[in-house]
């Protein structure tokens, strides 16, 4: 007879319930894994053979088949080992095989028995709750899932533990969700002097998600502002955070089953490959932009970046997802990120200083800037030139708004959002906005309508540049507290627009 467990294979952050079957039949001695596993899967016979010797049990003198169903889909990962041995002991009788299919089971074994914890536990404990099942994990990753309140987490420290629930001689307590991780201190945007313009432009792209482009001299301040947007972001609803720590479980990111409210802010060097800042390579894992859902993707030094890392980003900025295609699969990651690029105005760094720079001015700047395409180019919605900073002005004393007072504005702005999008659970913040919505909740009044017109005829804007303008006039009506978007919010928008280079 086949007993049967339960685990998970992972398809993004969807967990797919994969089943464990195993049977013991007469024949010759042998411990086979069907079902495309990987080599970390196959392995897995020899922990568990040496697993069960440390707690006294011999595997018998028979052929043992364990196969992972559906037989096609690719397994990957360590965290099988648990579900085989799960499997296994219910063949063996040494288990009830009722209570072995009762739970979705996830885990690496050691060669002395403990169980080691795994990435992913955060999505597989959502899969065993739609599954109506529980959710049998290493110790380690119990405070995780356990945040997931629609199943019950059983953590075990070792196989044995394991046993001795199912046999009833010591059940498992459900394990209780991990703590809410404290913000981390921010930076204060009062500490910066100087720079009100870019200081405008982070506190709109924070209100509406807007991606901003920082051109300034080496040392103007580009990487000290927007080491700022953290504390101007509110904090993650609680929608938002379980899907930021899905994708962080699977990356292995999750602090001791902690869950943060924070927004993540990721700053890749700017020699990421494509499966870093994209995903990919092994197990298409997810890269920077999906660590970024929900935050901040900061890229300094952007355009020396590589070409081709660079155009990667058109499309996940449109659709808000990243699909990775391998030959065998696609694997869907969510991507909604507010990109934050910063770069100097050419390569030496000084072309609006004629006492330093060099003598290629002004096609050092040309060719440089032209390492961003001209489509990218278009997908920034505030472009900020960040002029450097008198000495004079250095020491003068702190001043301007505080992170806090702006952080009220964005907020404010971004609850008015909210209830403006509540019939449309799809979009969430102005930048998301298009069609028909758009149209509706952005249209400017007459002079509006006039000024925006013009501009798009004088720099002549793409039908994208013209709607990511509406959509920043929008935003910074929602700022002003304004119902109507007017002639002053579509000039300031059309400013920003235009402020480095034209579309």
């Amino acid at each position: 007879m086949v007993a049967r467990a339960y685990t998970v294979a992972f398809d993004g952050i969807e967990a797919q319930i994969v089943e464990v079957q195993c049977a013991v039949a007469p024949g010759l001695p042998a411990f086979s894994v069907v079902g495309l596993p990987d080599k970390a899967v196959s392995e897995a016979r020899d922990r568990l053979r040496a697993a069960l010797a440390a707690m006294g049990v011999a595997l018998p003198s028979k052929r043992i088949t364990v196969n992972l169903s559906p037989a096609d889909l690719p397994k990957v990962g360590s965290h099988f080992d648990l579900p085989i041995a799960v499997a296994l002991l219910a063949a063996l009788e040494v288990i009830p095989r009722d209570m072995a299919e009762g739970v979705v089971a996830l885990g690496e074994l050691s060669l002395d028995g403990r169980l080691v914890p795994v990435i992913g536990a955060l999505p597989a404990a959502m899969a065993a709750a739609e599954a109506d099942r529980a959710l049998l994990c290493p110790r380690a990753c119990g405070a995780e899932a356990a945040w997931v309140g629609a199943t019950q987490v059983l953590a075990a420290p070792d196989l044995a533990s394991v046993v001795r629930h199912f046999t009833g001689q010591a059940p498992l307590a459900p394990a209780e969700p991990g703590e809410v991780q404290p913000d981390a201190p921010t930076l204060d945007l009062a500490e910066v002097k100087g720079q009100e313009r870019a200081k405008r432009a982070l506190e709109i792209a924070a209100a509406g998600r807007h991606h901003l482009l920082l051109v300034g001299e080496p040392g103007s301040g580009k990487s000290m502002l927007a080491a700022r947007i953290p504390g101007l972001l509110p904090p993650l609803s609680p929608t938002e955070a379980l899907e930021t720590s899905m994708i962080h479980s699977l990356a292995g990111l999750l602090d001791e089953g902690g869950i943060s409210r924070q927004r993540p802010f990721r700053d890749p060097h700017h020699t990421a490959s494509v499966a870093a800042i994209v995903g990919g390579g092994r197990g298409a894992g997810p890269g920077e932009i999906s660590l970024a859902h929900n935050g901040v993707l900061f890229m300094d030094e952007f355009p020396e970046f590589p070409r081709q890392v660079l155009d990667t980003l058109r499309q996940p900025i449109e659709t808000g997802e990243v699909v990775i295609a391998r030959a065998n699969a696609h694997t869907r990651y969510p991507c909604r990120f507010l990109l934050v690029a910063a770069a100097n105005p050419c390569k030496c760094g000084y072309l609006a200083d004629p006492s330093r720079a060099c003598a290629r001015v002004p096609q050092c700047g040309e060719d440089y800037l032209g390492r961003i395409s001209g489509p990218l180019m278009d997908r920034f919605d505030l472009r900020v030139e960040v002029p450097p900073v008198a000495f004079r002005d250095l020491d003068l004393p702190a001043s301007g708004e505080s992170s806090a007072t702006v952080a009220a504005r964005v907020a404010t702005a971004r609850a008015r959002q909210t209830a403006r999008f509540e019939a449309h659970p799809r979009v969430r913040v102005n930048a998301e906005a298009e069609g028909a919505l758009l149209d509706e909740i952005a249209t400017p009044d007459a002079d509006g309508r006039a000024l925006l017109l013009r501009a798009a005829e004088r720099f002549r804007l793409t039908a994208r540049g013209y709607h990511r303008v509406l959509r920043v006039a929008r935003t910074i009506a929602d700022l002003d507290g304004a119902q109507q978007v007017a002639r002053p919010h579509v000039a300031e928008a059309v400013g920003f627009r235009l402020a480095v280079g034209d579309s």
